[in-house]
């Protein structure tokens, strides 16, 4: 299983558990973690979610090999289908699986090592995020054309302003924890290895509050924006989708041992 749920009291811990790939996301994965979150929802018990990834790496992104052999199996335009949603549709699974879902309760992203393109996407996702020193964010998937379509066109300009979201987005560099926590992409920085049970600590604090009350102020936060929530992941999964025929052709060069280890080149 590539995905492990553990309760502890009103806190739900959800890992995500692919080492072999710093634990990218392929379409099994992707529909086991959104399972996984909507369930959470669900659960009148769990108060909070914390969101982890195993053996150091929180998440890689998409699993561009898996995504190449998916679009040679099925062919792009018929992956492109799966994939498509509208707005106003109940709990629609994104490509990294969650990420469409505006949920009613906090979930907090227990941050290590390696947390690039649609794993970006994922932590952003979050209400919060808990980061280790020697973590770090990166649009990674810029050098292999494949777009932002998890929320992150969406949710970073948001989340840091317009114009570190562009120095971001456009140029998939390298963000480390001390410059994530400088603008507002980390909430809090902690020692290599205790992303966790600091992230646990801080969802076992929330879980105390009057649970209603909360719930209600963080969501008017989110539907505060000018653009709704569903209309602006639909705007950017619309422009997003055009562009799936490069992704796919840059899964394949990924396959053949092009860019690896970070290389832009």
């Amino acid at each position: 299983m590539s995905i492990h749920v553990l309760k502890q009291g009103q806190v739900t811990v959800i890992t995500l558990d692919r080492p072999e790939v710093r634990n990218a996301v392929d379409a099994v994965t992707a529909r086991a973690l959104h399972e996984a979150f909507v369930a959470f929802d669900e659960d009148e018990d769990a108060h909070v979610a914390v969101f982890h990834g195993a053996h150091g790496h929180f998440c890689a992104g998409w699993d561009l090999q898996a995504g190449a052999r998916l679009a040679a199996q099925a062919g792009g335009e018929q992956v492109v289908d799966r994939l498509d949603f509208s707005p106003g549709d109940k709990n629609p699974p994104g490509p990294m699986g969650p990420s469409r879902l505006l949920l009613s309760k906090p979930v907090i992203a227990a941050v290590s090592g390696a947390a690039v393109a649609g794993g970006m996407e994922l932590a952003l996702w979050c209400d919060m995020r808990v980061m280790e020193e020697d973590a770090y964010f990166g649009v990674y998937c810029r050098r292999f054309g494949v777009p932002l379509i998890d929320g992150g066109t969406v949710r970073l300009p948001r989340l840091v302003g317009m114009g570190r979201a562009m120095d971001l987005i456009l140029t998939g560099r390298k963000v480390e924890a001390a410059e994530a926590l400088q603008i507002g992409l980390a909430n809090r920085v902690v020692p290599k290895g205790g992303a966790r049970d600091a992230a646990v600590a801080l969802a076992q604090q929330l879980s105390r509050f009057p649970q209603a009350t909360m719930r209600a102020d963080r969501l008017s936060a989110y539907r505060q924006w000018d653009l709704g929530w569903e209309e602006a992941l639909h705007q950017e999964w619309e422009r997003g989708k055009q562009r799936l025929p490069d992704a796919f052709a840059g899964a394949a060069r990924f396959a053949g041992g092009q860019g690896r280890h970070g290389e832009f080149e």
